[in-house]
């Protein structure tokens, strides 16, 4: 079967779940096609794949913890690219795919529907329209648009696959509105994550041991600086700070004796898997990294992003980890770090949920959809 897989460059959580998909899918003798721009594109050629550029969608902006969305729009459409969609549509014709897999990527599903081959969603998320709630009349308009835009595309797709756990472990529910003839087309996956837990070997942390994974955007380097006030107030907890693609960890001068601040790096998973605790923003494909490999959270949502807000009220009402700010104090982040150390219920809930993540195989639930919906299996 030929399988065609876009992506949604912003924030590295889609590429990381196409990329899991493919080495699914890839293990199995199929032939993939990925299509990626940015660093998503990068991040897929530096795994030893081949992808095809393709323009973007949307590009996100902010500063001190926000998401400017005024910003965002208008940075979209100042890099919007306008023969993005007879690019896409050559390239799928070119590939000639039995399948084609979209993750967050829209222009790929429309080319597909114009073109009348089966494609997929892979989206955690269907009430993007949040994104321009109590923002202004112009931008709270776009949003109703937005809606029915969405509503359209979701009512053309053979499926929507959700890379979570089914109810009633769903993390992103809170961000899951579909009409109810939809929902026959909803198949929950499990975490589609890059490495499975037993495939990871431990590396050598000294404990007890909190890995940060926030780092992508510029808006997020007041969590770096708090990181280091907080482990500067107890030099009994170790820390490893990993920053993203666009944060230079050079320009942090003083770093106390208990933190390895290191650049950013393609595979966390060691670091993930050796830690105690992960502090993360809100983004839903590094929540489910952490929760597949049993390791509680703390997290930081970027303020005013409705979806990392709602995945993250989701782990502290669940009791998986506690939901902080960009305005929490560092001594309070302190005390939720040892909290979440100390009490035992935290591990048990998130072991549950490890245990889970191994059950359902994501990425074989979805390449066993797939073969099974198009009768193509191989191997």
């Amino acid at each position: 079967m030929r399988i065609m897989i876009f992506m949604c460059g912003e924030g590295l959580g889609h590429t990381s779940r196409c990329l899991a998909l493919g080495k699914e899918l890839l293990a199995a003798g199929h032939e993939i096609e990925f299509g990626a721009y940015g660093y998503s594109k990068d991040l897929v050629e530096k795994t030893g794949y081949r992808a095809q550029e393709i323009p973007s969608e949307i590009k996100l902006v902010g500063k001190a913890g926000g998401l400017d969305m005024a910003g965002s729009i208008e940075a979209t459409l100042k890099n919007a690219q306008l023969l993005g969609g007879p690019k896409v549509l050559k390239l799928i014709r070119d590939f000639k795919p039995d399948v084609v897999v979209s993750d967050s990527y829209y222009l790929s599903i429309l080319a597909a529907i114009v073109l009348k081959i089966p494609v997929y969603l892979i989206t955690n998320q269907s009430n993007m329209e949040e994104f321009f709630k109590n923002r202004g009349v112009p931008i709270r308009l776009l949003g109703e648009l937005t809606k029915k835009f969405y509503k359209e595309v979701f009512e053309k797709t053979d499926k929507i696959i959700i890379p979570d756990y089914p109810l009633p472990y769903t993390v992103c529910r809170k961000n899951l509105n579909f009409a109810p003839k939809l929902r026959e087309k909803l198949f929950y996956s499990g975490p589609l994550v890059r490495k499975k837990y037993e495939e990871v070997d431990r590396i050598s942390l000294e404990k007890p041991h909190v890995v940060s994974l926030i780092g992508g955007l510029g808006y997020r380097e007041p969590i770096f600086w708090k990181m280091l006030t907080t482990a500067a107030l107890d030099p009994g907890i170790n820390y490893t700070l990993i920053s993203g693609p666009n944060l230079d960890p050079s320009k942090f001068m003083e770093i106390p004796k208990n933190v390895q601040l290191l650049r950013f790096i393609e595979d966390p998973f060691p670091y993930i898997r050796s830690s105690d605790v992960v502090i993360a923003p809100g983004g839903h494909s590094t929540i489910m990294e952490a929760l597949s490999f049993g390791i509680p959270i703390l997290s930081f949502p970027d303020e005013g992003h409705s979806e990392q807000e709602n995945n993250a009220a989701v782990i502290e009402e669940e009791g998986y980890g506690r939901m902080l700010s960009y305005s929490t104090p560092p001594e309070v982040i302190l005390e939720c770090i040892r909290e979440v150390l100390e009490d035992q219920k935290y591990r048990n809930k998130v072991e549950r949920l490890q245990r889970l993540a191994a059950e359902l195989d994501g990425p074989k639930a979805i390449r066993e959809l797939l073969e099974k919906e198009s009768g193509k299996k191989v191997s």
